[in-house]
């Protein structure tokens, strides 16, 4: 379908780019995003994504705003304190673009519900704050066939890694990670997060979803960014596909 009026000015700053254009406005229109966390990651990503003009934002989250969040989790306002995230996230979300479709899901998604709520997505992005979860994303994404961008932040630290399992000669997430179990004392109440490091590394997870739906620049799959703020550094290294993988070798 053609863009609107409204659309070619709204999204004029993609359109003139060539690598987008009007065809890959067109592609993120069409797509169908989940988005695992309404956190630190999920915030920017989710704002990102919501002004970039996605089709439809799945949100899945089952936590409320809390007045330490807001060091960092900047989708919120003082007065959202109290509210389910995705409640208050689909509202800003809505004011930020009337455009896009926002379905909030307040639930933790687990091994019983996780193909059910992923199903028919383009993208995941997995922004959630536990290993269990995270490990149970990736066994539906493999399952299901579509590809995921999980991020994950430490105090001056983030990772960003382009998984897609379900391809043969590609990794998933636990490929790089295996199927680690949550440590006690190691959240973010327990060892603190600045809070900009949580929107770098959620804007870049953004940037990952709209590579994928669009197609531009290099291909990111099977990569995994590492990014150090105390000393300004970043790297980004290749995931070998696991041949004994427990989730997709």
């Amino acid at each position: 379908m053609m863009l609107s009026d409204a659309e070619l000015d709204r999204y004029q700053r993609h359109i003139v780019l060539k690598e987008v254009g009007g065809e890959g406005q067109r592609r993120f229109r069409a797509a169908t995003v989940a988005v695992i966390g309404a956190g630190g990651l999920g915030s920017p990503c989710l704002q990102y994504l919501a002004a970039a003009g996605v089709g439809q934002l799945t949100i899945i989250d089952d936590d409320v705003v809390s007045l330490s969040n807001l060091q960092r989790q900047t989708l919120f306002s003082t007065a959202d304190i109290g509210r389910p995230k995705v409640e208050a996230a689909a509202e800003r979300l809505h004011a930020l673009n009337p455009q896009v479709v926002i379905e909030p899901i307040r639930t933790r998604l687990t091994a019983e519900t996780a193909e059910f709520l992923l199903s028919q997505h383009d993208v995941i992005a997995d922004g959630c704050d536990n290993f269990r979860t995270r490990s149970e994303v990736n066994r539906a994404a493999v399952r299901l066939g579509i590809p995921l961008v999980s991020a994950a932040i430490g105090p001056f630290e983030g990772q960003l890694g382009v998984f897609a399992g379900h391809l043969p000669d590609q990794p998933c997430y636990a490929c790089f990670a295996g199927l680690p179990q949550d440590v006690p004392g190691t959240s973010c109440a327990d060892i603190g997060v600045l809070g900009a490091v949580a929107g770098l590394i959620g804007a870049a997870q953004a940037l990952e979803v709209l590579r994928l739906i669009a197609g531009f620049g290099e291909s990111r799959i099977g990569t995994l960014w590492l990014h150090e703020a105390l000393g300004v550094e970043s790297r980004t290294v290749r995931v070998r596909k696991d041949p004994q993988c427990p989730v997709c070798g």
